[in-house]
């Protein structure tokens, strides 16, 4: 007889929970979590004091559990920092819409090779689009945020204010499945290195290199780069991706080159106290989203 789906997936949750992991449900068959938002909340129950997001309100209590998935059934989220975990999520070029697109598991592979040691032996699972996610303990005291790029194309990580698929979950592109290691191992000391924030840097004048192109092309780009340099806190990475999606036209219509364009908003972007990563992937991928969709000089 089929198992009910209500109850595999309150077993998966209740499994998850069992490992120490702060669990949520996520909305049927999606991996959108199923808990209201901000706009709508009673400020009642959990959120008498206050609004409560999934990050807060994950837990690891066997009857929150049980009582959640009696309503229906919901897919099961990890919270990964509540539950101290930094989950490294390996894509594949499938998931990035090309054939040409990198492999994250033969990526982070020669990521380990190259710090000389083997891809650890860790719990992993298959997500549904085919990927892989490797689980791994966080250093005690340490909170990690998400990251995207910054290891490498097509692998990113899951810390503090993210969370992943649990095991056992279901969307229309399949299944959720464990698939080796029965626990979770620390995380290696080399990809922590890559991971830590580096200690923001002051703001300094900008410099930028010398730059060549159309003169207009040279002005909007000297004036894109003085708005990131003068973003205030929590807005320069936004800013950075904004000015340099701007500035894509040029390069677009050949009065710019790229790696000037690159080059003058890495040291707009550092200036500023973004890390160097922070900026190479910002920058990278709004000039590819510009260069995609700029129109014709004719129609601009």
């Amino acid at each position: 007889m089929t198992q009910d789906p209500r109850l595999a997936l309150l077993r998966a949750a209740l499994d998850t929970a069992e490992r120490g992991w702060h669990v949520f449900p996520l909305r049927p068959d999606t991996k959108r979590p199923a808990l209201h938002g901000e706009k709508t909340c009673t400020r009642t129950g959990p959120c008498a004091t206050g609004h409560r997001k999934w990050e807060q309100r994950a837990t690891t209590d066997p009857n929150r559990i049980r009582a959640a998935w009696s309503r229906a059934p919901f897919n099961v989220g990890i919270a990964t920092g509540p539950s101290g975990l930094v989950v490294v999520d390996l894509d594949t070029p499938e998931h990035k819409g090309s054939s040409d697109a990198p492999d994250g598991a033969a990526t982070f592979g020669a990521l380990c090779e190259r710090a000389g040691h083997p891809v650890p032996d860790t719990y992993r699972t298959r997500t549904a689009s085919g990927g892989t996610h490797l689980y791994f303990t966080a250093p005690d005291g340490v909170r990690l945020p998400n990251t995207a790029g910054t290891v490498a194309d097509a692998v990113d990580t899951r810390a503090w204010g993210g969370y992943v698929v649990a095991a056992g979950s279901t969307t229309p592109a399949g299944r959720y499945e464990a698939l080796s290691g029965s626990v979770a191992v620390a995380l290696p000391a080399w990809l922590h290195t890559v991971l830590q924030p580096a200690p923001a840097r002051p703001a300094g004048p900008l410099r930028l290199p010398a730059i060549d192109g159309s003169r207009v092309a040279v002005a909007a780009l000297e004036a894109e780069c003085a708005v990131v340099a003068a973003a205030p806190d929590g807005l320069r990475n936004t800013t950075l991706n904004r000015s340099a999606f701007k500035v894509g036209r040029f390069v677009a219509w050949g009065d710019l080159r790229r790696h000037v364009a690159e080059e003058a908003f890495q040291a707009a972007g550092e200036a500023v106290g973004l890390t160097a990563a922070e900026c190479r992937t910002t920058i990278r991928s709004a000039l590819d989203s510009s260069l995609r969709t700029a129109r014709p000089r004719e129609a601009a």
